[in-house]
């Protein structure tokens, strides 16, 4: 037998040493994620605290005397549900996509910002908070800088960034609305950048990649001039309406809500959440009968869209941090309906002003959450019970 040619042992030897050291980086990866899982959930846990205190105050907000509702925390119910949970929760989820220890340093300052809250100490909440926005800009850009489409490698960035200057103006004791302004910004770009890079498998042409970016110009115009505290909004309520319009049309979702279970679901939430970013611009046109048309705004994008996002994606984006699949049922459906209900019942409130059915409104998102958070449990417990059992029979 002839022995092998020398090109071909050593391409093989190539080869071989090359799938060797990729399955080392995959299992390298692998431990840096068991490792790093209580870091997860110990950060997890503390934004799922701020996330709890934000509920009481927004109760209190409501008018709704609940027993330890904290009333000292009430001033801080908008930082704690953005900067406190969707920062936190973001910046975890960046995180574990990243996959390097150091990229839990974001976090890690978010979580600080929330226990600096808690002790009631702004200059050191504000500052945690500025510096997790800050390192986040940087890391996303890193991340996504391979990415040719400059629009694509720079929203994450802006969008963090919206969140460092959402702080800063809080800090510099601004109006309140203008630092809402900037961290509505930050939630709106952040699910805006992940689903114009899914849109690439649609692949929306130039022209329409190109009026998505002055849509978003357009919308930070509005912003930057602070039209959450002025009397006329026209920047921030057309950029709202273009930017859930154009994902509207152009987002996988669009394809994807004919299919079946979760999928279905998921793109189900998509297109409720872009639905309510129309509804919040419109808000804004219509404010002049509203009697509380800054609150209508406010929710309709951060129950309305952020939440309906939230509960599209937990099953993907969660079992990555916390370490276990959750399973899908279409119970879910039920939840979703109640907080799209309850969002609804709020809009009505603000706008004809009856006090009475926005604390029913409330109530509703609260039960709306537990539903959706209790479902996911059951079902994934009572799954993973029965393919243990299979198992077993199987053994």
């Amino acid at each position: 037998m002839s022995s092998p040619h020398p090109i071909s042992t050593a391409s093989g030897g190539a080869t071989a040493g090359s799938e060797n050291s990729a399955s080392q980086t995959v299992a390298a990866g692998f431990r840096r994620r068991s490792a790093l899982r209580p870091l997860r959930f110990m950060l997890l846990a503390c934004g799922l605290t701020a996330f709890l205190l934000g509920l009481w105050t927004g109760m209190a907000r409501l008018g709704v005397g609940l027993i330890g509702a904290a009333p000292q925390f009430v001033e801080f119910h908008g930082v704690l549900m953005i900067c406190g949970f969707f920062g936190t929760l973001i910046s975890i989820e960046r995180a574990v996509a990243l996959n390097q220890p150091a990229a839990y340093m974001i976090p890690l300052f978010a979580a600080t910002g929330v226990v600096a809250l808690f002790a009631r100490t702004i200059a050191l909440a504000g500052a945690a908070f500025l510096i997790a926005s800050l390192v986040l800009a940087a890391a996303s850009f890193w991340n996504m800088r391979r990415l040719q489409s400059v629009l694509l490698a720079a929203m994450p960035s802006i969008a963090a960034l919206c969140w460092g200057l959402g702080t800063l103006t809080w800090l510099a004791d601004r109006p309140l609305p203008e630092s809402t302004g900037w961290w509505l910004a930050f939630l709106v770009l952040t699910v805006a950048a992940e689903r114009l890079e899914l849109s690439r498998i649609v692949a929306p042409p130039a022209m329409a990649r190109l009026i998505f970016a002055v849509v978003i110009v357009v919308f930070l115009i509005g912003v930057a001039r602070g039209e959450l505290d002025r009397p006329l909004s026209p920047f921030i309520g057309s950029g709202l309406i273009l930017c859930g319009a154009w994902l509207l049309i152009y987002d996988l979702a669009r394809r994807t809500v004919r299919l079946s279970g979760q999928i279905r679901f998921t793109a189900l939430c998509m297109l409720l959440g872009y639905g309510w970013l129309i509804i919040a611009g419109l808000e804004l046109f219509a404010r002049p009968i509203a009697a509380f048309w800054y609150d209508a705004v406010v929710h309709a994008v951060t129950l309305g869209f952020v939440l309906s996002m939230v509960f599209g994606h937990t099953l993907i984006v969660f079992p990555s941090v916390v370490g276990f699949t959750l399973r899908y049922s279409p119970a879910l459906y039920a939840s979703l309906l109640l907080l799209q209900i309850s969002v609804v019942i709020r809009t009505i409130g603000d706008f004809s002003g009856w006090t009475q059915i926005r604390s029913g409104s409330g109530f509703l998102t609260i039960i709306a959450l537990v539903c959706f958070a209790a479902t996911v449990v059951v079902v994934s417990n009572w799954k993973r019970s029965d393919a243990q059992r299979s198992t077993a029979k199987v053994i």
